[in-house]
């Protein structure tokens, strides 16, 4: 979708403009009112339209512009709206007219949300519109294609936003990112399995990131035997796929580790059926990584970059990893699997090591759509954030924050630790029901060298969503590309 800007009012089509609550006074407003001889105002009145969040009304051909169709849009109290809602006001305006028209205007003129205002405003609020402009239609082939049209232009009406489209050309590569990340968790797990999601990894090349595939026999050889024991009841071997960018000279690169479990079934600790397709989308946490990585080399990001993701297909099978299995990892520690479904932290495990070892990075973040333990306490409003460094925690709870992918800090303490030790090995994979997540990230943290910044993401309540929201439709939501990519911004980039 093209996404121009303009101080020009248009005076065809659908002209989109956004009102506070009570703030019928807008400037925005008194124009357009004016130029329609007062009758998007009257129409107001009558619907007693006042700005509600959600609230929206309909004015089609208006006498002054009766090519028009006008669409107010309510915002709620300005007081409550942050950046994320900047995103949001481009994304609601889109939805708006998605299935409508393939072209349509929002007015923005002497608008303020969330501190931004001119281009800041402009070019978030078309970031939202590109983001909700997503679809995947790709299996549709004799039964008829969703019954709605994509968007094909937006224009954002305003003054002072000369610069807005220079801007908009980083926010673009951003997009791709997610969009890349959102196809990835989309596709159905017959066509997307770990050898296929490897290939796939290979198309950053193109953006000048350096992309290695290590397999089977390359892994075995590193010792990486908690991430080959969640695969070896696969017919599809498993990968790891080593993406580097570097546009930062010679400083120690940043990390991003992602879980890319491209099926889930549990393995021998079968899941039940009700559902199950649903863990299709286990690999969230690697497509965020593989997606924050296109997104950085396509706007060419001035920092050193290093993403890396286990792919593994965890399926029952003779030959399949048991409860009760002992594995001896990467780093030499021997974990206890007593649980087969608690199959991501063992892959994260070797990665882990493998990024230190061959990597020496200067920080590290890993996601992972780690536990259900994470829906029961955050729903799917927030990323879980799991950290002993405060400083580290503060500036990613600021990016998430900016960047409208929010995280919420979870407690990581020596309780977690103790929860993990086993009888028989240096340490078992569950620790219990409770505190489920906490356990989870104490486990990775057993991986981790302690001169090392390292945050773990529990993304599982938030890499899909089973309705429509502001900047994205149902379905894959690619959270945490824009997260990693504010990060790299705000801390990393010179």
């Amino acid at each position: 979708m093209n996404i121009s800007f303009s101080a020009d009012l248009p005076d065809t089509g659908f002209i989109l403009i956004p009102v506070l609550k009570d703030h019928l006074d807008s400037k925005i407003l008194k124009d357009v009112d004016a130029r329609t001889d007062g009758a998007v105002m009257r129409a107001a009145r009558v619907a007693e339209f006042t700005g509600k969040p959600g609230e929206a009304l309909t004015v089609p051909a208006p006498q002054g512009l009766a090519d028009a169709i006008i669409v107010l849009l309510g915002l709620g109290d300005a007081s409550d709206l942050t950046a994320k809602d900047a995103h949001g006001l481009g994304g609601k305006a889109a939805a708006q007219v998605i299935g409508k028209t393939t072209t349509a205007a929002l007015l923005i003129d002497g608008l303020e949300i969330g501190g931004l205002k001119g281009e800041a405003l402009a070019v978030a609020a078309g970031t939202g519109a590109l983001l909700r402009n997503y679809d995947f239609d790709l299996y549709r082939k004799k039964t008829a294609k969703k019954d709605k049209k994509v968007l094909s232009s937006f224009a954002i009406i305003g003054s002072g936003l000369e610069k807005a489209s220079e801007k908009m050309d980083a926010e673009k590569a951003v997009v791709e990112g997610v969009f890349f990340a959102r196809d990835l968790v989309t596709e159905p797990p017959n066509v997307l399995h770990p050898e296929s999601y490897a290939e796939r990894c290979r198309e950053l090349e193109k953006l000048g990131v350096k992309v290695t595939i290590l397999d089977e026999a390359d892994m075995a050889k590193l010792g990486m035997n908690t991430l080959l024991g969640v695969g070896q009841g696969s017919t599809k071997g498993s990968r790891l796929a080593v993406m580097e960018w570097k546009g930062g000279g010679d400083e120690a690169p940043l990390a991003f580790i992602g879980k890319g479990v491209t099926f889930d079934t549990g393995g021998i600790s079968l899941k039940p059926g009700d559902g199950m397709w649903d863990m299709k989308f286990d690999m969230g946490g690697s497509a965020a990584v593989v997606g924050a990585m296109m997104a950085l080399a396509g706007r060419k990001a001035k920092a050193n970059v290093v993403g890396l993701v286990g792919l593994v297909e965890n399926m029952p099978d003779g030959d399949a990893q048991r409860p009760a299995d002992v594995v001896t990892s990467m780093s030499g520690q021997t974990v206890e699997v007593l649980n087969t479904d608690a199959e991501g932290r063992l892959v994260l495990a070797d990665v882990l090591t493998y990024a230190q070892k061959f990597h020496k990075p200067r920080a590290m973040v890993d996601l992972a759509t780690l536990t259900g333990a994470i829906i029961i306490s955050l729903a799917h409003e927030y990323g879980g954030l799991f950290t002993k460094d405060d400083a580290f925690a503060e500036s990613l709870l600021s990016s998430a924050k900016t960047a409208g992918e929010e995280l919420w800090r979870m407690p990581l303490g020596k309780a977690h630790d103790e929860m993990i030790k086993s009888d028989i090995a240096d340490m078992k994979n569950i620790g219990g029901r409770e505190g489920g997540s906490s356990s989870a990230a104490a486990f990775l943290a057993r991986f981790v060298e302690d001169d090392i910044p390292w945050a773990h993401l529990d993304i599982a309540g938030t890499a899909w969503a089973t309705k429509d929201a502001d900047v994205w439709p149902k379905g894959a939501t690619g959270y945490g590309v824009r997260l990693l990519d504010q990060f790299v911004r705000d801390g990393y980039e010179g």
